[in-house]
């Protein structure tokens, strides 16, 4: 073989092997790891998962074709969510979409070398996932739900919907985001608002009726519904108990007045899950989770049910209503 011949030959050989490892890649059934910490039967974490699927099917991942999801319902139970956690991580997900905060920590305490993309945690830096929002920095990034003036909006509304309220509990369950992200915002506005705060901490079914009839004990009780997937689980046994005992109760989530609560303010929770979509797509597509931000909410809801506020006997002020963005009548 003469020289010129070689080389071209090398040349040609070492040019190849680019290709066809790409190829390679292009024809792979990427595998994607979905772990929610909702129930399978909450609409909420529904509408997020079929948002998802859909937004990932527009950015060219068909499932049976040329990515295959395989989706886990931890529900708010600790272990269940380290339980499929261990399973995913046997999988080896090319990447994995975590929803919660317990769970995106049993997602990370598992698998600390992959990709991470989470939705529905409150405060990413105070939980450990990340080192900033601008810098991520590890194998985790994600989206945020709550903005820590949350906390603030939520005293305020309440006062707003019922005047009267003069004392209020945080239902807040542990295993949640830490109460500490919203307790600034929160105290500055009770203060303004002459509100008494205290932390009800629940752990069972059982002690969410010991709050919300204890409230109701003396004049001026109410609830703030804190950010947790215990209490979206128990989102209608909350709701019936404050109809019962006619206290009046703000959720973390829009769902909630629209399932029969008085009012609810809070993200867009299938928005969220489109922009996850997007985060998981330039990940598969060789992105690192150290250099995607993590992106605060963009979209908050507020919705307003007429008919609880009547069963309560309380006015909504105009003003109220005309900021809005649902009113159930």
């Amino acid at each position: 073989m003469r020289r010129r011949e070689f080389i071209s030959l090398v040349l040609g050989t070492a040019t190849a092997w680019p290709s066809a490892s790409l190829a390679q890649q292009a024809n792979k059934v990427q595998l994607i790891g979905v772990l929610m910490g909702f129930a399978d039967s909450d609409p909420i974490a529904q509408s997020m998962v079929a948002a998802f699927r859909s937004t990932l099917s527009k950015l060219g991942w068909t499932e049976g074709s040329n990515v295959r999801i395989e989706l886990r319902w931890a529900g708010p139970d600790p272990e269940r969510a380290n339980t499929f956690a261990k399973e995913l991580v046997g999988l080896r997900p090319d990447a994995i979409l975590g929803q919660t905060t317990p769970v995106v920590r049993a997602l990370a305490r598992e698998m600390p070398n992959h990709p991470i993309v989470f939705v529905t945690v409150s405060d990413p830096i105070g939980s450990g996932f990340a080192a900033s929002l601008a810098r991520p920095g590890g194998n985790i990034t994600g989206f945020t739900v709550d903005d820590s003036a949350l906390g603030g909006k939520w005293v305020e509304l309440l006062k707003q919907i019922a005047p009267g309220t003069t004392h209020v509990a945080l239902l807040f369950n542990p295993t949640g985001p830490p109460l500490q992200f919203f307790m600034p915002s929160i105290q500055a506005a009770a203060s303004s608002e002459n509100v008494q705060v205290s932390v009800a901490t629940i752990n069972s079914n059982s002690e969410i009726e010991g709050v919300i009839a204890g409230q109701a004990r003396e004049p001026g009780g109410g609830v703030i519904v804190m950010p947790n997937a215990f209490n979206t689980t128990n989102r209608g046994l909350i709701i019936a108990l404050a109809a019962r005992y006619r206290v009046p109760v703000i959720y973390f989530s829009a769902y909630s007045a629209q399932s029969g609560g008085l009012i609810g303010y809070g993200s867009d929770y299938a928005e969220q899950a489109r922009q996850a979509a997007g985060y998981i797509d330039r990940i598969l597509k060789g992105s690192k989770p150290a250099d995607l931000p993590v992106q605060a909410p963009t979209r908050f809801e507020l919705v307003i049910n007429l008919k609880t506020a009547r069963a309560l006997g309380l006015i909504v002020p105009p003003s109220l209503l005309a900021i809005a963005d649902e009113v159930i009548e």
